[in-house]
C-alpha cells in the first residue's frame, strides 16, 4: 500500500489501523518558528472523537495527541512534525463473525482482492479511525494557515442534511453548530433531527448526510490554473475522506438549472474601490484559482456500511451467505466527518499557500 501521504509542501503520512496499538501521522513542510503545542491539535481532535454523544459510535477514545518531533520549546522547528495517538478502545472481539466474511458496501471485498490480506478489525486501514491523524494534521494546517495568510481565516463546517431532513438555510447560525451533537447550524432542525436518528439506531439501520464547508477571508490568487487547481485538490482531498461519495464547489450540480445569464458572478468596484462580486456560484474559485470570495464546498457521506439488518453477501471462498454486523458504528457517520472536512481544506490551502509563496515571492 504505497498512498498514504496527501499533499505538496505541506505533506503528510498516516499510519497504523483501527485496532492497532496507536495511530500517527508525519508532517512535512511546515515552516519554522510558528507557535504550536499539544493543546492547539487537541482541541480539534475532541471535536471527532468516538462516544461524545449518543448519536455516534460508543467506542471510548480519548484521543489524546502527543507530539514527539519538530518543535522546540513551543514553536516548529521546520523539521518532521510526529503526532501520536493511542488506541485504547478496541474490541476485536466484536469482528470474529466477519472474519471470512464481506460486507456490503464496505471495502472488505476490495481490500482482500487487491491485496490478498484484510485485517478485519473495525476495518483496518480502512477504517475512518485514520481520519483523527487527518484532524491533528488539520489543525496544524490552520495553525500554518494564520501565520502565512492571516489569523482571521475561518473554516467552518455543518451538517446540512441528516438522511432525507434538509436545514432550513434561512435560519443558519454558525454560532449554534459546536453547541449540538449534529454540527447543525439550524436550531429548528435538531430536534426533527434527534427524532429521526434515534430511530434509525434502534432499527439498527444508519443515514448519509450532507456537509458543507465554508471559508473566510481567504485571499484571490491560492490555486494553479491546471493540474493544481484550488477546486480539484479541494475535492481531492473531500473525495478521499471514508464514505464520501460525492462533492461539489459552490452551486455545484444546481448550475445545471441555470443559464449564463443567472449563473455569472457579476463584478463591480465598491466606495473603497476594492472588487465586489455581486453573486458566489462559483464558490470563490475561478479558472482553479482563489477569487477572495468564500471558499463553499459540500460533500455527501454515505450511509455506514456495518449495521444489524441481515444483507446478502459471500464469505472469502466465494460462499453465498448473509451477514449482521455487530459492535460499535456511527449510525451516521456523516456527524463526526465534519472536523474531517474542516481539516482536509484547511490542509489544502495551507499547501496552497506555501505554493503561491514559493511561487510568486521575488527572488
Amino acid at each position: 500500500m504505497a498512498s498514504n501521504s496527501f499533499g505538496n509542501i505541506f505533506r503528510y503520512t498516516t499510519f497504523g489501523e483501527s485496532h492497532g496499538p496507536e495511530i500517527g501521522c508525519i508532517i512535512d513542510g511546515v515552516p519554522p518558528g510558528i507557535k504550536l503545542t499539544k493543546e492547539d491539535i487537541q482541541k480539534d481532535l475532541n471535536r471527532r472523537r468516538p462516544g461524545s454523544s449518543k448519536y455516534v459510535t460508543q467506542r471510548k477514545e480519548k484521543d489524546i495527541v502527543r507530539i514527539s518531533s519538530g518543535t522546540f520549546e513551543g514553536k516548529t522547528t521546520g523539521t518532521p512534525i510526529s503526532l501520536i495517538i493511542k488506541n485504547e478502545d478496541h474490541k476485536s472481539k466484536d469482528y470474529s463473525d466477519i472474519k471470512n466474511t464481506f460486507r456490503p458496501s464496505h471495502a472488505d471485498y476490495t481490500y482482500q482482492e487487491k491485496y490478498g490480506v484484510r485485517d478485519y478489525r473495525g476495518g483496518g486501514r480502512s477504517s475512518a479511525r485514520e481520519t483523527a491523524m487527518r484532524v491533528a494534521a488539520g489543525a496544524v494546517a490552520k495553525k500554518v494557515l494564520s501565520k502565512v495568510i492571516s489569523n482571521k481565516v475561518e473554516i467552518i463546517g455543518s451538517v446540512i442534511q441528516l438522511g432525507p431532513h434538509k436545514i432550513n438555510k434561512s435560519k443558519w447560525n454558525k454560532n449554534i453548530i459546536n453547541k449540538n451533537d449534529f454540527f447543525c447550524g439550524d436550531q429548528t432542525s435538531i430536534k426533527n433531527w434527534e427524532s429521526y436518528l434515534t430511530n434509525i439506531r434502534k432499527k439498527g439501520l444508519s443515514c448519509g448526510a450532507i456537509i458543507e464547508i465554508i471559508v473566510k477571508n481567504i485571499p484571490v490568487g491560492l490555486g494553479e490554473p491546471i493540474y493544481q487547481k484550488l477546486d480539484s485538490n479541494i475535492a481531492s482531498a473531500l473525495m478521499s475522506i471514508n464514505a464520501v461519495k460525492g462533492v461539489e464547489i459552490g452551486d455545484g450540480f444546481s448550475v445545471v438549472d441555470l443559464t449564463g445569464e443567472t449563473n455569472a458572478d457579476e463584478i463591480r468596484i465598491d466606495k473603497h474601490k476594492n472588487v465586489k462580486f455581486l453573486s458566489n456560484h462559483s464558490g470563490g474559485i475561478l479558472g482553479g484559482i482563489s477569487s477572495g470570495q468564500d471558499i463553499i464546498s459540500r460533500f455527501v457521506v454515505k450511509p455506514t456500511s456495518s449495521i444489524l439488518k441481515s444483507r446478502k453477501t459471500i464469505t472469502k471462498n466465494k460462499k453465498e451467505t448473509n451477514i449482521i454486523t455487530k459492535g460499535r458504528h456511527d449510525p451516521c457517520v456523516g456527524i463526526r466527518a465534519v472536523p474531517v472536512g474542516e481539516a482536509m481544506i484547511a490542509i489544502v490551502l495551507a499547501d496552497h499557500a506555501l505554493q503561491h509563496i514559493a511561487i510568486t515571492r521575488n527572488l
